[in-house]
């Protein structure tokens, strides 16, 4: 009853005066008098009565981020691909970011940017072999200091031991799928089951064992990643679903140099074992790498025997498609297939682990004055431009997923459609518990975004810098300011590239030389300087 008067008096009694304000009169105001007055009359009996229930402690904090989640996959952000009804009941019950990005996208430098709020070049870690300096200003640390509980569990992958958690259990490097080895609090220790499951029994443990006072846990899922194993329950979900290739599969990277020496394509670079889960060492295949024959077999060999009969049972069947296959045409469809069918089934695990922490915060009482955020640490090819992986500041690895449940501050079914950054994230939470925020971040708060769907002089475009030479990939920094996208392509080749997204959202035609945007172009360059001085990101064109 006072949770729904809170509502009442929050937000119907506001819209029933907007409305019935002259200057917004849209209708017959006596039509909207005995909802106003009926409206006022619930407030003030419930005010001389109740008292209202606002929280009375600082919100709990729950961070789940998912590691190579496409927005693409999540049925919120329109995905035809899957139904991830849990996902989705967070963005219905809060917010979605549906202009989300990332400041460079790739997993190291993600996860650092979030504990930071700063980007690569500030805070340290620009690529994914770089050790993360764990003595600098972090948000677990901000909030330990200021009464938080603090723990992460799941997939850490910085190098360095976590700093500034009470408890942490994390995979080393990046993990594995069947019964996993973690490193509880320094020491190796192993669970038996699956990697996502056993993330969140731990993480649902520590809350259990915490929740007498504030508490932020960062729970961390190594799904879906590269290779892409999936449940057993899940191994022959979308055996009859044949997914479409994307519009620019068969993208022919025409004055591109930077996507035609890339070593990510579907065609190409996915393995046939590793990827594709197809038990073949001998096959005559030279379109496909022979690539990590070890690490196919460190995976494989970790399941049980039983685990391993059930497993060999359900990719007979994919092995016997294959052997029927001779045209190479043909053989890049299969591989497309199957790298979505396993990368999609571990998806649905996410979900569903996802559902269970939704479900723990009801049963306990915790909904209310609990945050929940989901989100990944970039986004992800399933396909388009013929690649998997990510690196690249095209639209589908640049822009990443996130959604936000906050039920006591944040009004349910938003779509916040201004530009946010995984930068955001450490001073929104802070802002929500507080706490002051470091005058050294470089994101801002995204709370007047979440509770009033707007705020004056919010960013209105976004600068990105990506660092890593592995993969084939060239470093590269640019500019997005949602009509224009401008990329300087700078080690090891020099090129620019100029897409004009209201005629070309694809991504396709390099507009960069072409005279009619010769004023575009310098305009953009200009702003992309101010960008980087303003980021203190000083580099040589």
């Amino acid at each position: 009853m006072t949770r729904n008067l809170d509502f009442i008096c929050m937000y119907k009694v506001p819209y029933f005066w907007d409305r019935f304000n002259i200057s917004h009169m849209k209708t017959n105001p006596i039509r909207l008098l005995p909802g106003f007055v009926l409206s006022v009359l619930l407030c003030q009996t419930w005010e001389m009565g109740y008292t209202r229930q606002f929280p009375a402690r600082p919100p709990n904090i729950i961070f789940i981020m998912a590691d190579d989640h496409a927005y693409q996959a999540i049925s919120a952000y329109g995905s035809t691909l899957i139904k991830t009804p849990n996902i989705d009941r967070i963005a219905r019950e809060g917010a979605l970011m549906s202009n989300g990005f990332v400041t460079n996208s790739v997993c190291s430098p993600s996860r650092a940017v979030i504990l930071t709020g700063k980007y690569s070049h500030i805070n340290g870690l620009r690529d994914n072999g770089t050790y993360f300096n764990g003595a600098q200003q972090t948000l677990p640390k901000i909030l330990k200091e200021n009464g938080y509980r603090t723990a992460i569990v799941g997939k850490w992958h910085l190098w360095s031991e976590p700093t500034g958690f009470d408890y942490w259990n994390i995979l080393p490097a990046q993990g594995h799928y069947y019964n996993p080895p973690f490193i509880k609090m320094g020491k190796d220790t192993c669970y038996k089951g699956y990697v996502t499951d056993i993330i969140t029994d731990l993480a649902l443990q520590w809350i259990d064992s915490n929740r007498g006072q504030p508490f932020f846990l960062m729970l961390h899922h190594k799904a879906p990643h590269r290779n892409c194993m999936p449940p057993l329950k899940y191994l022959h979900q979308f055996d009859e679903v044949k997914f479409p290739l994307p519009a620019t599969f068969n993208d022919s990277y025409k004055n591109r140099p930077a996507l035609q020496r890339q070593q990510i394509s579907v065609a190409h670079d996915l393995d046939l074992r590793y990827d594709t889960k197809i038990p073949c060492d001998t096959c005559a295949v030279t379109t496909i790498n022979s690539w990590a024959p070890a690490e196919w077999q460190r995976e494989i060999e970790r399941l049980t025997p039983a685990e391993r009969r059930q497993w060999d049972s359900a990719y007979a069947l994919e092995y016997e498609q294959f052997k029927n296959i001779h045209d190479p045409a043909a053989l890049v469809k299969f591989q497309f297939q199957r790298y979505l069918e396993d990368y999609l089934r571990c998806v649905l695990s996410v979900d569903d682990n996802v559902g269970r922490v939704l479900q723990y915060l009801d049963e306990h009482g915790l909904s209310e004055n609990t945050i929940v955020i989901y989100t990944s640490d970039q986004g992800f090819y399933l396909g388009e431009h013929g690649l998997y992986d990510k690196r690249f500041m095209y639209n589908e690895s640049f822009r990443s997923p996130m959604v936000v449940r906050y039920p006591a501050k944040i009004r349910p079914k938003q779509q916040v459609s201004q530009f946010t950054l995984n930068l955001d994230i450490a001073p929104t939470l802070l802002d929500y518990a507080g706490i002051a925020i470091p005058a050294d971040m470089q994101g801002a708060s995204m709370r007047p975004l979440l509770e009033k769907g707007k705020t004056p002089n919010w960013r209105n475009e976004i600068y990105y810098h990506y660092y890593e030479l592995s993969f084939g990939l060239t470093r590269h920094y640019g500019i997005y300011t949602g009509r224009y996208k401008l990329i300087h392509f700078y080690d090891p080749i020099d090129a620019w590239e100029l897409y004009d997204l209201k005629k070309d959202k694809l991504e396709i035609n390099n507009l960069y030389n072409d005279p009619r945007y010769l004023k575009a172009v310098k305009a953009l360059k200009e702003r992309l300087r101010s960008l980087q001085k303003f980021y203190k990101d000083e580099v040589n064109w």
